[in-house]
């Protein structure tokens, strides 16, 4: 599906791009791969890692600057838009330099990508754009509001936008896995409540899931991962056993438990074998069967959360996965 083709990644040095790229190479040998970020040093770091392969490529620039984005998208045939600002108190703190690339990012790379004449965009969107009580998840909901709605901008462009949604990122750097791994020494964790819960997804399992989106989409659709949950306290458990859990608060912007989709988005949504796909609303295209391709509708009281999921990740299971991935941990 991606064989012999040129994928550009914004933001591609970040945990998603440092997994996408030999994912994808190694399975779908791609004309070329660019990568597209701000940070040279992170560039320096990753092009260490691929040097003597012809395919990958890097940029430096931003995605709050169109132009430089418009000259990167030369020959590109798909996106996957990575680059966000996505600490969540970071954003708090920081409003309006989380609006500048989250929104405008987004809008400077819909713009680009049709004026490029890109086929396929993928977007990597979050649980936090759920239901969103942060302006990190704010950001991010109306960023894939404007990748729908982009189908329709597009006009009589070919270019055709879908995102992607997942939660919590096993093992990514600055996510709960190495923090506790990094205070485990200290016996003591830090709780900020007792109660909360989190989706847990690998990597590896995101790259798949855009792979998919990539070949499956008509446009405007919302993918989300069937994925396990567990509360953090489970998650402490499985990290250092035995030490000390002292309860700290909610940070600000901080959610209990994480939302995927929301009791709005049923009447949308169909399920399918490891993902579900909320449908868009503009144009009726919710009915559209090429979109559908054989899903079977949710009820209408369905709701996606990480506190009243099905599946459940044990201690032990994250023990193992650990252990196989220590030396990935908080690297990427």
């Amino acid at each position: 599906m991606l064989t012999n083709l040129s994928i550009l990644i914004t933001g591609g040095t970040g945990s998603f791009g440092n997994t996408f790229v030999p994912m994808t190479l190694a399975k779908y040998n791609p004309k070329r791969l660019v990568i597209y970020s701000r940070d040279e040093m992170k560039q320096w770091e990753m092009a260490q890692k691929f040097q003597g392969d012809p395919r990958v490529s890097f940029i430096i620039g931003d995605v709050r600057d169109k132009d430089r984005l418009g000259r990167s998208l030369d020959g590109i045939d798909f996106v996957v838009h990575a680059a966000a600002t996505k600490i969540v108190p970071t954003a708090e703190y920081n409003p309006f330099e989380c609006v500048k690339t989250n929104v405008n990012g987004a809008m400077n790379l819909i713009d680009a990508c049709i004026d490029h004449g890109i086929k396929r965009v993928v977007a990597l969107s979050t649980d936090k754009a759920s239901n969103p009580i942060n302006l990190y998840g704010a950001t991010k909901l109306a960023s894939d509001k404007l990748f729908i709605a982009a189908n329709a901008y597009a006009g009589t462009h070919q270019t055709r936008f879908s995102v992607v949604r997942y939660g919590n990122v096993m093992g990514s750097r600055g996510s709960v896995i190495p923090f506790f791994m990094s205070l485990a020494r200290t016996g003591v964790l830090p709780i900020t409540d007792s109660r909360m819960t989190r989706f847990m997804i690998t990597l590896e399992q995101g790259v798949e899931l855009v792979w998919h989106a990539l070949d499956d989409m008509q446009g405007g659709e919302i993918y989300v991962k069937k994925i396990p949950s567990m509360t953090i306290l489970d998650i402490a458990n499985s990290v250092a056993p035995g030490c000390e859990l002292n309860i700290i608060g909610v940070r600000p912007g901080e959610k209990i438990h994480e939302q995927m989709i929301g009791l709005e988005d049923a009447p949308y949504t169909y399920a399918y074998k490891g993902y579900y796909k909320i449908l868009p609303m503009i144009h009726e295209w919710y009915n559209d069967p090429s979109r559908i391709n054989g899903g079977v509708k949710v009820a209408n009281d369905f709701v996606y959360t990480s506190g009243g999921n099905e599946e459940w990740m044990s201690v032990d299971k994250l023990q193992i996965w650990i252990d196989a991935n220590r030396t990935k941990i908080g690297v990427i």
